[in-house]
Parts: C-alpha cells; structure tokens; sequence
C-alpha cells in the first residue's frame, strides 16, 4: 500500500471502528448483539429443520418463509463474527477485498431479502383475493423461478456496486467509520472522483428496496380492500391474523432500511447514532423470521 501526502494508492487493507464515540462501551456492546445473533442463528436453523421435514408445511408462504431464513443466516454471518470482533479483540484490521467481499453479500442479501417479501405479500394478495386459483397459480415451478429471478436481480445489480469500487485506486483514508463494510462508508474514502458511485448506489436501493417495497404496499392495499368486504366480523379476523406477523416485519424491514439509507446521505444524525442504529437494523430483524411463522 502506497501512500503520498496523506493519500494510499491502492490500499490493500482497511480499518473498522465499530462505533465511532463509542469505542470506551463497544465490548459491552457486543453482548446484546451477540444475544441477538445466536437467537437469530438457532431460530431460523430450527426454522429450516422444520420445514423442511414436516410435508404439511411445503406450500409457498412456509417455502418463502424458508428463503427468508436462509437469508437471514446469511447476513448473520456476513455481519456477526467481524462485529464482535472489532467489539470484543480490537480486530480492526481486513483486507480490502474482503471488505468488498462483505459489501457484495450485506447487500445483495438485503436484496435478496426485500424481494422474498415482496413474494410473500403476493402469497398473501393471492390467497385472500384469489383463493381458488393460488394453487394453480403458486406451483412448485412458480416458486423456483420467483427465487431465482429474486436472487439474480439483487445479485446482478449489487454486483456493480464492488466492481466500482475496486476501479478507484486513491483514497483520502482507509478508516472506515463503521462496524461493517457499508457502500456509501467505503465510497467516501475516495480521493477521487466518485459521482458514479454516488448515483448508482441510490440507484440500486430505490431499484431493489423502493420497487418491492411499492408492491408490498399495493399488495396489502388490495387485500384490505377484499378484507373489508368479506360478510362475517370472524372472517375477517381471520384474514387480517394471517398477516399481522408479515405486515410487522415489512414495516421493520423498510422504515429502518429507508432511515438508514437516508440518514446516510442527507441526514444530521451524529455518527455513532447512525452507526449504531444501521447495525440494529441489519441484525434486529434477523431472528423475527421465525417468529412470523403462524
């Protein structure tokens, strides 16, 4: 790694700092979210096991719910041991690379993971406004395809986001003012010209988070609509208790997600606020998934 007047020509390593302020209670810290981890990991492993070796649960809002799981896992792993680490040992230090490495699969997973939502949602539109047509229409093909084209999308677009980044070969610092790899913190590092990282980013959030999160809205507009027509008070308290779990997590999932994208870029939110609340948002809503299985 070169440097030149307080410049680094392509580093090849990066330092974390958690939380930046709060570097004195970091290792306390790390103990909730730690707690929060291990409950996320063993629920949607549990979560996992058992659908995947009870039959009566191999239909397609349990099989999105699955998905979920795994993704969750995913971002766990992605996330957790870094973050404990630079809580706990003062492990600071990661290479470059793997600091992309990390960028890549946070955010294609939380792509990922918006777009199972938004199949979930239609799940439940299909359900309640069509309901003699959902198996005809949810097959075991639909489903499949619906997971791929919902990973290919976050993948391909997500996968611009590093391959920009490794483009730019000066940078003003390699401190990264976070607990984790997060794009816009490793873009304003640049001691270049970094428009295109700046516009692409937004870019890829609103084409990923801000297109489901419309559709989940329209979604659930529709089925409150068909709800509130239904004859019997009974009938549509069983309708609105299917969703109530899903409809508390598309909310969690999208208010925290747009706070902290926002606050990001236009906000005055001090850092370690920020900081500290763009980590509860990735790891809060982890161990929810199994908790919205009915």
């Amino acid at each position: 790694m070169g440097s030149t007047n307080m410049s680094y020509l392509n580093p090849k390593t990066v330092t974390l700092i958690g939380i930046p302020g709060l570097e004195h209670v970091q290792f306390w810290i790390g103990f909730p979210f730690f707690g929060v981890c291990l409950v996320a990991l063993l629920g949607n492993v549990f979560l996992l096991i058992i659908i995947s070796t009870e039959h009566s649960l191999h239909k397609p809002m349990y099989i999105f719910l699955a998905v979920l799981a795994a993704t969750d896992l995913g971002l766990c792993v992605a996330i957790a041991p870094k973050m404990l680490a630079i809580f706990w040992f003062d492990s600071c230090s990661m290479a470059f690379d793997a600091c992309l490495t990390q960028l890549f699969f946070i955010h294609a997973l939380q792509g990922m993971e918006s777009g199972i939502l938004l199949a979930m949602a239609f799940d439940h539109y299909v359900a309640i406004c069509d309901p003699l047509r959902h198996t005809s229409i949810l097959t075991p093909f639909f489903l499949f395809r619906v997971v791929l084209m919902v990973a290919i999308h976050a993948t391909m677009l997500v996968g611009i986001l590093p391959i920009l980044l490794k483009r730019l070969q000066l940078f003003h610092s390699v401190v990264i003012v976070h607990s984790y790899c997060e794009h816009m913190a490793v873009v304003k590092l640049a001691a270049e010209d970094v428009h295109i990282n700046k516009s692409f980013g937004p870019f890829v959030a609103f084409a990923i988070l801000g297109f489901d999160m419309i559709f989940v809205f329209i979604s659930y507009i529709l089925i409150f609509q068909t709800v509130f027509r239904l004859p019997q008070k009974e009938a549509q308290i069983k309708a609105f208790s299917t969703c109530t779990a899903h409809i508390i997590v598309f909310l969690e999932f999208y208010i925290l997600t747009f706070f902290s994208f926002f606050s990001h870029r236009f906000g005055h939110v001090s850092a370690y606020a920020h900081i500290l609340l763009s980590t509860i948002y990735l790891l809060v809503p982890l161990p929810l998934t199994p908790l919205s299985m009915e």
